[in-house]
């Protein structure tokens, strides 16, 4: 497919844009609205491009990757990346935490494909550690207060430094999130935080594999148990995956029966331990590049 030539994306803004906790006017803007290619996001290996969508008056700017654009992957089917991350936004919306932005599945200039609000965003969230980042190098051997450990890292000259993230509400329930659609690439450029304290999460193609294949930077929690809330929330999603359950007739029309009934048992298990996973050891734990 060809598309548009790279310009400056991210931090773009196209006249007033529409505040992401409004998700039923994003998701019926999304779903309806005209589409109109900006640019193409060069960085990514799949093909994302910059839009904006129109309708009814309203406008906003958004990401759309269509199917017809992804990489084939081994160990996934071709052509499902679009769906997964439909998939992952419906899991995020009904925990209630909304850490995905509103996403759906539509047809666009290149096809079918995944369209998502596009956030604006204040920082990449990552730094020194000095304050109020979410990720960060230290040249300490351990994390201190407000830090939990990720892994040490080559920093260049022969040093290291030791990786970690923020012990923080948002990211804790990211890592609850992730568990439950077994994410396998979650990265520090993954994380979209904004001027209002809020915590978006983006890229979920390669999600909900019915193997075992958690791979994240949000490891701080492992073993761990899990918050109150996170077992009121597991507890209602798996009420809602039940046969006859609303998220689970969503998921079905997205992922294999074999794919919703994996995530019922991830949920139960999550349940069982009343605690966060840890590596398995079958498969590489953390990203790379991590960031």
């Amino acid at each position: 497919m060809s598309a548009p030539e790279r310009i400056p994306p991210r931090g773009m803004t196209v006249g007033e844009p529409l505040a992401a906790d409004e998700s039923a006017a994003a998701y019926e803007l999304l779903a309806r609205g005209e589409l109109t290619v900006r640019s193409r996001i060069g960085e990514a290996s799949n093909a994302v491009l910059y839009c904006t969508v129109e309708h009814r008056g309203r406008s906003a700017a958004c990401v759309y990757k269509p199917v017809a654009g992804e990489r084939p992957l081994w160990d996934f089917p071709d052509g499902t990346l679009a769906r997964r991350e439909v998939a992952a936004y419906e899991v995020s919306l009904a925990t209630g935490w909304g850490l995905i932005p509103p996403t759906v599945l539509r047809d666009g200039p290149y096809g079918e494909g995944m369209c998502q609000l596009w956030i604006e965003t204040e920082g990449d969230g990552i730094g020194d550690g000095s304050g109020g980042e979410l990720l960060a190098l230290l040249e300490t051997e351990e994390p201190g207060p407000g830090w939990k450990a990720i892994a040490f890292a080559e920093v260049g000259e022969g040093r290291t430094a030791l990786l970690v993230h923020a012990d923080d509400t948002r990211l804790r329930r990211l890592a609850v999130l992730d568990a439950v659609i077994n994410n396998a690439d979650r990265k520090g450029g993954h994380l979209l935080p904004t001027g209002d304290s809020r915590l978006y999460a983006i890229d979920h193609g390669v999600t909900f594999n019915a193997e075992d294949k958690l791979r994240t930077l949000l490891w701080g929690w492992a073993g761990e148990p899990l918050s109150e809330e996170a077992v009121e929330v597991l507890g209602r999603l798996s009420a809602d995956l039940a046969d006859e359950g609303p998220l689970a007739a969503r998921l079905a029309e997205l992922l294999t029966a074999a794919e919703v009934e994996a995530v019922r048992t991830r949920v139960a298990a999550l349940l069982d331990t009343g605690r966060h996973p840890v590596p398995s050891g079958q498969w590489p734990a953390i990203p790379w590049p991590p960031l």
